[in-house]
């Protein structure tokens, strides 16, 4: 065993020690190869590390470089080192992390993880949560939350009963309420259709003159960072007008939220803490290995009424099972990795890495403009809407750009317009691959426009 987690420590360590200088993209041949690793099942086995030796010659060369320091696309963030020695700790340990009896120390260290994480959004001090899979999940177990209590306020017992019959909900979202949302909404019974959308402003914010009238059991959805802007719905005057209509207020901070824990981005996030519930990814922002993301609620109670599970076989004591707060039951020890990322950043490193990458996202913005292209939104956090043309050029610029390997920005439609969307998310984004970058795009666009 020693000899071979000690071999694959050495592969491993070589691959992130290439990350910044390889092709963003796995080149043709990279991908080709990929089919060696399938044919029918074989009858016998292979040595342990002839397998690791297959994966690492075969599988490796086809991955994107996401964990580097140029990859842009969607919201993706590394892994910090301390976070990523965490996750392999934690793969070693193999602990189920469903319930204090199963894992004592994943139930001791989620529950720290969570205080800090609390305690860094500045989120109410009675605030409970779980770790999930991701934003989506995070929001599934918000909502399903948000659903408890407002059926649970006119009467009926959702969990038991169901929704057939009960009194029906109105869910109120913004025009640009990200994608996720709408999926957790979906797949609580609330529907993606039958939300009632309030207009938004150039930068994707709600706008609270067009807040609708509520009555009845009622759920307000605000987004903290457009995923194409970085926009925050104004939360102060949005949470007022849906408190005054006795509706829940859940937050899909996926990303944005982490802007509170850095004093010159944290105005952002104001009045956000009087939500209900909120929804975050920690493998974005946070820099932990992928998969990771936080369910809070201000009550937990209700968090807890939705998703806990009772047997015979499962021995409860009198502390908090974290069974109780999520939904899933098996599941691998998430907290951790998060524990590290927050005891090696510490509060002051936690808004450097906030506050950096938007000031690179900033750089961006200026050099795109500066070489006469057209920035779509105002870069107030990390991401950067940049046009290079008509819909058919800004699409081969991108193209161009992603198949050059230099770096990687994935495409979007903002207001009409096809653009380039470029998301800082990485700890080891660096100034000079922004500049890289820059060169690299200002190429594609000049080649394209020949």
């Amino acid at each position: 065993m020693n000899d071979l987690l000690n071999d694959v420590a050495t592969r491993a360590g070589r691959y992130l020690d290439g990350l910044g200088e390889r092709p963003v993209v796995p080149d043709r041949q990279a991908l080709d190869a990929l089919a060696r690793l399938g044919g029918p099942l074989p009858r016998a086995g292979r040595p342990a590390a002839e397998v690791v030796r297959r994966l690492d010659e075969w599988a490796g060369p086809a991955t994107v470089a996401s964990a580097g320091p140029r990859y842009f696309g969607f919201v993706t963030g590394g892994a910090l080192p301390a976070a990523l020695a965490a996750n392999w700790l934690a793969a070693a340990w193999d602990q189920n992390a469903f319930s204090t009896v199963s894992s004592p120390l994943a139930a001791a260290i989620e529950e720290i993880a969570l205080a800090w994480v609390i305690e860094a959004l500045g989120l109410p001090s009675n605030t409970g949560g779980s770790f999930v899979t991701g934003a989506t999940m995070a929001n599934f177990a918000g909502l399903a939350a948000a659903r408890h209590a407002v059926l649970e306020q006119a009467g009926w017992q959702v969990e038991e009963d169901g929704l057939f019959g009960s009194p029906p909900i109105t869910v109120v979202v913004g025009n640009e309420a990200h994608t996720s949302l709408l999926k957790a909404l979906s797949l609580l019974g609330l529907g993606r259709k039958r939300v009632l959308r309030v207009p938004a402003d150039e930068e994707g914010r709600m706008r609270p003159e067009a807040f609708p009238s509520l009555e009845g059991p009622a759920i307000v959805c605000l987004q903290a960072g457009n995923v194409n802007t970085g926009a925050f719905d104004p939360a102060e005057e949005l949470i007022g007008l849906a408190h005054g209509f006795g509706a829940w207020v859940h937050v899909d901070g996926a990303f944005g939220l982490w802007a509170a824990a850095a004093p010159q981005r944290a105005h952002l996030t104001k009045g956000y803490d009087q939500a209900d519930s909120w929804a975050l990814d920690a493998h974005k922002w946070l820099n932990v290995p992928y998969d990771c993301g936080c369910a809070l609620v201000r009550a937990p109670r209700h968090l807890q009424a939705a998703m806990s599970v009772k047997a015979a076989y499962l021995m409860q004591g009198t502390e908090r099972d974290t069974f109780d707060f999520m939904p899933e039951c098996s599941r691998r020890m998430r907290g951790l990795e998060v524990w590290a990322a927050l005891m090696h950043l510490g509060r002051d490193g936690l808004a450097d890495l906030i506050e950096r990458t938007c000031r690179l996202a900033e750089r961006f913005a200026e050099g795109l403009a500066a070489a006469g292209f057209a920035v779509l939104n105002d870069p107030v956090l990390n991401q950067v809407l940049v046009s290079f043309g008509d819909r058919e050029t800004t699409q081969r610029v991108i193209e161009a750009v992603q198949s050059n390997g230099t770096c990687w920005c994935g495409g979007t439609e903002w207001h009409g317009k096809s653009a380039m969307r470029i998301s800082v998310s990485s700890w080891a984004t660096r100034e000079e691959d922004v500049d890289r970058s820059l060169e690299a795009i200002r190429r594609a666009a000049c080649e394209v426009g020949r």
